[in-house]
């Protein structure tokens, strides 16, 4: 080894590791490439796919691994898609790959959908929050690829609420789109690679050729700061945007505006009584605040929108009543806990990186 060389990574390794940069799954690719050489591969992807300013998508097809088809989540393949918009089928114009939405009717590929596929690659940047819609769209591809017996490799990325575990708890009777898995609280603390390692565990019984490979990060912990190199959806466009999103999207289940065709979205919350929280410090934790005092500022009667989409955001029926009846913080949060420490026990089995 040249004498440089070796001086620099020397250096490199000594380092710690929140002075290194993160390396991201998708960014290794002598890790993954090799499974998919010769294979009929599938990607679930969107603009968040992406390796060192590329789409991953492009990247391959340059490289001549040309995928078979992408399936694509919530906001589309290219990401400019808004919340609940409808996305259809589609062929991507630049690599001429055909895209499978997989949101709306078709949350879960189906076994056509499948077919002439021998591996699946799955890339999304999540947000670390349980209605998050990626991490559905996760628990439906691992589903579909266990059906028919088909390798998935999860290609991680950081979690930018990775770094605390808080909030209620999911509730099966109230399990959707917006939260598939019981027991999950509203923020869960595990990359997305972590996360499939936990549904993974749950499923039973795997088809024969099904497993999971998690490609995991380099560089990264749990306290990591992480700054996304592109917002991961359209109303998520800052890292306060993001880091107020677990307390905020619940305002989604009511009558009060959370910014949306604003310049700000997630970041001012109102009606007549407005909140700019633009330059508030967020602290680690599920709040209740901002619920309570926009409860207080509203009319009681018409707060809460008459189709239970707070109840699935919430995962239960508690909190609505708790609020309205007044019920101090500490009681609410005493309502969830055992819960959540259940959840944090399970939790550990699962992590893949290192925390405090």
């Amino acid at each position: 080894m040249k004498p440089l060389i070796a001086v620099l990574l020397l250096l490199a390794f000594a380092l710690p590791l929140s002075a290194q940069r993160i390396v991201v799954g998708a960014e290794r690719m002598d890790e993954y490439l090799p499974l998919i050489k010769g294979q009929r591969f599938a990607i679930v992807a969107n603009h968040t796919s992406l390796v060192e300013g590329r789409h991953l998508v492009d990247t391959l097809v340059a490289l001549k691994y040309r995928p078979a088809k992408i399936f694509c989540p919530e906001h589309g393949f290219r990401g400019t898609a808004a919340a609940g918009e409808r996305i259809g089928n589609s062929t991507d114009e630049k690599t001429k790959v055909p895209i499978v939405s997989l949101y709306g009717s078709n949350k879960k590929p189906t076994p056509d959908q499948m077919a002439n596929i021998d591996i699946m690659l799955f890339d999304l940047q999540d947000v670390g929050c349980r209605f998050y819609t990626y991490i559905s769209t996760l628990h439906y591809v691992m589903e579909a690829c266990a059906l028919r017996g088909i390798p998935l490799v999860v290609l991680d990325r950081p979690n930018p609420n990775g770094h605390y575990v808080d909030g209620p708890v999911m509730e099966r009777a109230y399990c959707s789109f917006v939260g598939v898995r019981a027991g999950t609280p509203v923020v869960y603390g595990m990359t997305i690679g972590e996360y499939a390692t936990l549904i993974n565990s749950e499923m039973s019984p795997p088809t024969k050729g099904y497993k999971l490979k998690v490609i995991t990060l380099l560089n990264y912990t749990h306290d990591s700061i992480y700054h996304l190199p592109v917002p991961p959806s359209p109303a998520l466009r800052t890292q306060q945007a993001i880091a107020l999103y677990p307390s905020l999207c619940l305002f989604e289940g009511t009558s009060i505006s959370v910014g949306r065709g604003t310049e700000h979205p997630f970041e001012v919350i109102g009606n007549e009584y407005k909140m700019d929280l633009r330059n508030v410090e967020v602290a680690p934790r599920f709040e209740l605040k901002y619920l309570r005092q926009m409860l207080a500022n509203s009319n009681r009667e018409t707060f809460f929108l008459k189709n239970n989409f707070f109840e699935k955001l919430a995962g239960n029926a508690r909190l609505r009543q708790q609020l309205l009846d007044d019920v101090g913080d500490d009681e609410i949060r005493a309502s969830w806990q055992p819960e959540l420490d259940n959840f944090k026990l399970v939790r550990q089995h699962f992590l893949l990186y290192p925390e405090h």
